[in-house]
Order: C-alpha cells, then sequence, then structure tokens
C-alpha cells in the first residue's frame, strides 16, 4: 500500500509528507550539489507523528504476518524472526527457518542482541564517561534467539521495487548488534532516496565460530561458520519477502562498517550467498584473510579438555548455559593463544580472534582477498572507505593531545611491543613518521598518529585485488571531516561517519555536532549512496565526479566540507608500514 492511500484512508492530509517521486528524487540531488540539506527532522510536527494498531501496517511474510506501525511517513518493521531460536539443539548448527505463526506478530521493537561478553564497567571511569558521551550505544536483551530483521520502508503492497540495503553491524565478530549506535536507524535514508533499509542481529563468537568439526564429526561440520550461515539465511529472507515491504530482491546493497565490513568480505566468497546480494559498500573494515582452518579446529580440542568432556560427549556443550559455555570457550582460547604461540606464527593472539570464520572450501571457499579475490566476488560493484583518525583517542586522552612529532616517534616504538608486528614498527619508526609528515605538513602531531595504521592500508589491498580481477567496478573513499568537538582533538575516527552515508548526522550529534555543516556533506554522501545502490556507480548525488578504482593512479574520493578526488596521497607514505595480515 502506498503511503498517500494509507493516510486517505485513514482520514489523514498527505500534504507535506515528502513522497520520493522521481521529481522529488532529482530535486534532491540539485540540492546536495547546493548544500541546501534540510534537517531531516522537522524541529516541528503540524500532523500526528505515530499510527500504530491492529490494522495498521499489517502485511504477510512466508512465516505469517507482521504488524509495524507508522513513525513520521515510513512504515517500521522491528524484531521480525528470520530464523529459529539459536539454542539448545540448534546451537553450533546452521540457521534454520522459524516455525510459523498463526497470529499477527508485532514487529514493533528490535530483535534480542546476540550473547555477547560485554564489559560491565566500559563506561565507568574517566575515559569510560567520555566514551559513552560520544557513543551512546544501545543495547538490549541478550539472547540466544537473536535472529531477527528490521525493516524501514516508504511503503509495502505497493508493487514498487525500491532498492534494498541491508545493514551489517560491526564490534568485530564478537561484539555488537544492529542498532548499536542511533545512526544505524533506517528511517532517514528510506525518506530520502526511497529505499528499503534492513539491518539484522546474528550470531556472534564462541556461538557463532567454534569449529567442532574435528571433534564432533559430521553433525557439527558447518559449526564454525554458523554466524556467517546466519546472514546467508537473512539474504534467503530478504529475497523470498522484502517485495511484500515494497523492496526489489533483485537489487540488494549490503553495507557494513569494522567486523561488517568483514562480514561482507566473507560474504563474497560464500557459494550459498551468491545472486542474494548486488553491490557492497565496506567502511574500515576491508579485509583479505579469515581464521586459518587449523586454528580453528584446535580450539573445539581445547574447550572439550576445559569443558572436562570425554570424545563423543560434544552434544553436552549445548545443554549448558550460553554463559557458562562462553565462559568455558574463553578460557580454552587463552590457553590455545599461549600453547600455540600464535605471534611466532604471524598471527594475533588475541582470544576473541579465535572464533572466527575460517574458508573450509565449502561454506566459504577461500580467503576472500588473498592471494587473490574470490570468483565470486567479480561481478559486485564496491564502495571502500576508510577514515583518517580511526583509532585516535585524543577526544579524552591529554597525554595523546599533547603529542610532539618525537611523542609519534616514541609511541610507535613502543605501542606494538606485544603485538606480532613490533619489531618492524619499531624499528622503521623514524622512516614511517617522516614519511607521513610530508605527505601531510599541514596534520598535527596526533592527527598524523591517527593516520598511520592498517585501516586503510588494508582497504588498499583489497580494492588492488578487486581491480586486478577486471569485473565490477570499486571506488575508494577516504573520511576526512572532523567535528569541532572536544576542543578540536575529535578526529574523523573510527565509527564517525557512516551517520554520514546514512543521512544522521543530526541524530548522532555527539559525533557531528549535529546542524547544517555535517548536513550538507551528509546528505552528499547519502544521495550518492542511493545513487550506487540504484546504478552501481556513486555519481549523480552531489560530490564531485568519481572515477573508479585503479591500481596504477589510486583514485580516491576525499570525503570533507569540499571533497575532492585525489590520486593516492598516501601511497608513499604507506610503503614505510610493515606489511599487516589481517588473521
Amino acid at each position: 500500500m502506498k503511503r498517500r492511500d494509507f493516510l486517505k484512508n485513514l482520514g489523514i492530509s498527505s500534504a507535506g509528507i515528502a513522497l520520493a517521486s522521481p521529481m522529488a528524487f532529482a530535486e534532491k540531488i540539485d540540492n546536495a550539489s547546493k548544500n541546501t540539506g534540510t534537517s531531516p527532522y522537522p524541529l516541528t510536527y503540524d500532523k500526528q507523528m505515530l499510527y500504530i494498531g491492529n490494522d495498521i501496517a499489517v502485511t504477510d511474510t512466508t512465516n505469517g504476518k507482521v504488524r509495524g506501525y507508522i513513525l513520521r511517513d515510513i512504515y517500521h518493521f522491528l524484531g521480525i524472526p528470520y530464523g529459529a531460536d539459536t539454542s539448545g539443539k540448534n546451537r553450533f548448527m546452521p540457521p534454520i527457518k522459524p516455525e510459523p505463526w498463526n497470529n499477527v506478530f508485532p514487529a514493533i521493537w528490535y530483535p534480542n542482541c546476540a550473547p555477547q561478553m560485554m564489559k560491565s564497567d566500559i563506561h565507568s571511569g574517566y575515559y569510560g564517561r567520555f566514551r559513552g558521551f560520544r557513543d551512546h550505544e544501545n543495547y538490549d536483551d541478550i539472547s540466544e534467539n537473536c535472529l531477527g530483521i528490521n525493516v524501514w520502508t516508504p511503503g509495502y503492497n505497493d508493487g514498487e521495487k525500491r532498492p534494498v540495503l541491508l545493514w551489517i553491524h560491526g564490534g568485530g565478530w564478537s561484539f555488537g548488534n544492529a542498532i548499536e549506535h542511533d545512526d544505524h536507524n533506517g528511517e532517514n535514508l528510506a525518506r530520502l532516496g526511497n529505499i528499503v533499509f534492513c539491518s539484522i542481529n546474528h550470531r556472534l563468537g564462541p556461538l557463532g565460530y567454534t569449529n567442532l568439526a574435528t571433534v564432533g564429526g559430521d553433525k557439527y561440520a558447518e559449526s564454525g561458520n554458523v554466524g556467517a550461515l546466519d546472514l546467508v539465511l537473512a539474504l534467503e529472507w530478504i529475497r523470498d519477502n522484502i517485495a511484500n515491504f515494497g523492496g526489489d530482491p533483485n537489487n540488494v546493497t549490503l553495507a557494513g562498517h569494522s567486523g561488517g565490513a568483514n562480514k561482507i568480505c566473507a560474504l563474497t566468497a560464500m557459494p550459498s550467498a551468491k545472486g542474494l546480494f548486488h553491490k557492497a559498500i565496506l567502511m574500515s573494515g576491508a579485509i583479505r584473510y579469515l581464521r586459518p582452518k587449523d586454528i580453528t579446529q584446535k580450539a573445539g580440542e581445547y574447550i572439550m579438555r576445559e569443558a572436562g568432556l570425554l570424545p563423543g560427549e560434544v552434544d553436552k556443550l549445548q545443554q549448558m548455559s550460553w554463559q557458562q559455555y562462553y565462559d568455558i570457550a574463553t578460557r580454552a582460547a587463552k590457553k590455545l593463544c599461549n600453547d600455540e604461540q600464535l605471534e611466532d606464527k604471524g598471527l594475533e593472539a588475541n582470544p576473541l580472534k579465535i572464533f572466527e570464520p575460517h574458508p573450509d572450501g565449502t561454506t566459504i571457499l577461500q580467503n576472500p582477498y588473498y592471494p587473490e579475490a574470490c570468483p565470486l566476488a567479480k561481478d559486485i560493484p564496491m564502495i571502500i572507505c576508510t577514515s583518517t583518525g580511526e583509532d585516535s583517542e585524543a577526544y579524552r586522552d591529554p597525554t595523546e593531545a599533547a603529542l610532539t612529532i618525537e611523542g609519534v616517534r616514541d609511541v610507535l616504538k613502543n605501542k606494538y611491543k606485544s603485538r606480532r608486528l613490533s619489531k618492524a614498527w619499531s624499528d622503521n619508526a623514524d622512516n614511517i613518521v617522516d614519511a607521513y609528515t610530508k605527505a601531510f605538513p599541514d596534520k598535527k602531531p596526533f592527527e598524523i598518529m591517527a593516520m598511520i595504521g592498517w585501516h586503510r592500508q588494508r582497504s588498499i589491498a583489497v580494492c588492488d585485488a578487486k581491480y586486478k580481477q577486471g569485473g565490477a567496478p570499486v571506488y575508494n573513499a577516504w573520511f576526512n571531516w572532523t567535528a569541532p568537538l572536544h576542543d578540536g582533538f575529535q578526529t574523523a575516527f573510527h565509527p564517525g561517519y557512516p551517520c554520514f552515508w546514512f543521512y544522521n548526522t543530526d541524530l548522532m550529534y555527539t559525533f557531528t555536532g549535529g546542524g547544517p555543516r555535517p548536513r550538507a556533506l551528509s546528505l552528499k554522501t547519502a544521495m550518492s549512496l542511493i545513487q550506487f545502490m540504484r546504478t552501481g556507480d556513486p555519481n549523480g548525488g552531489g560530490l564531485p565526479k568519481w572515477p573508479k578504482y585503479t591500481t596504477e593512479k589510486g583514485e580516491v574520493m576525499v570525503l570533507a566540507d569540499n571533497s575532492k578526488v585525489e590520486l593516492d596521497p598516501d601511497r608513499e607514505a604507506r610503503k614505510t608500514l610493515p606489511e599487516y595480515i589481517d588473521n
């Protein structure tokens, strides 16, 4: 049903509601080019904003009817089950569809968060209070019954074929949820571009990626990759249902930040995902490698010993609480990291990274982009983006904010002592700092410190692998916009820019400050994303002409108040960095 018809039936005037007609869309592009973005949330709303009731926003899915609600002219369907409860006998198993329901499912609240070990003091203490203010993270009930999807759409059952975006949350492979930050809300982008925005929760960490194949046999053959298989099931749900929500199942774009981008890379190497998505945008998380199979297999053996179980008793791991299992799995992973001396093997000795997917040749064919890109990725157009201040803590750390260039040298010589690349970083610290200060003479020392790292290094490696395929294009972006917050020490930091792509800078005011300045850039980036969703090409959204990436030139769109294309401005500086191995 179209919004205008629905509101007319309710006796509500649709005047003032921005219907996404072709002319309206063209006007938005024109506004983007003129920096005239207006707030997606008016300060006053002259009509009733929310409509909810038994006969409002009701539609069918393959498992039964659902009903959502209308807020500010966008239909919200939240927490729809796309998979069954993953506890008990379903733990460590590939996901299955939920049982059909007879009543109308109330899709009016978000799905449960996947089990994960959250620190109880993450927002306490001096530094924690700064993070709590900036990120204001959203977490709800935690349960193994977590396979749920959220849908924001301008219309449903109306015969339209709107482009579909599926947001896959970050947090590595171990943390996070679909609405962790307010900028993961899909309402504004759905309204701006007349698109359907979806997001999901899925299994994480030890419950998503414990490889029990060696100790459990054929029954547990896919146990080490079931979290990735959750993503495939969600895409199958979109294929089978999204037309009822006004979306086009043949035009699905994946978007992910950090760990979400990691997961998209894995999907590009999964035969079961082929044909279920058609474009992708990777934000600060493009990776070449997954975990080595032999390490994930040993994790299962260590877990069995830590649990005190004998061969043939793997099923008992399904019978304990998830908290008990997490405790056992974490202890086992720590012992594995120590016993196997992973750092000496070029692997990161982080217990959390034991529980990540691995190429098994079946579920996941290969490392996604090493030694070369998986053939399954060839026809997928991509945008690959990072930011200039990824891991900066200067906004809350006076020591980092006060760094001199000599201080940056000292940090590099000591920062990586406990990491696998420590000697290479320490030995080459002076060359690294000299190269980055030469490439970016206007950057302050704390900004130089933030630019030196592996996020852009590995994103360029994936761009190169994608370009080498000679298939669908890849576009590169580098986010360099900073907010005048925290005395000027808040950089273009790691989670700080998805809100620009999703037209949510006013929602994430603790990232952006809110108001017209960030909104102007957000309108251009969001409209460019919408163009990319529609055509596979981001041009025409209000940014300057954006060329395809080539290894020879390294074309990159530098996103700022005055965005511009540059030719690999940090190429010589990156050559001084030690090679980064993703696993």
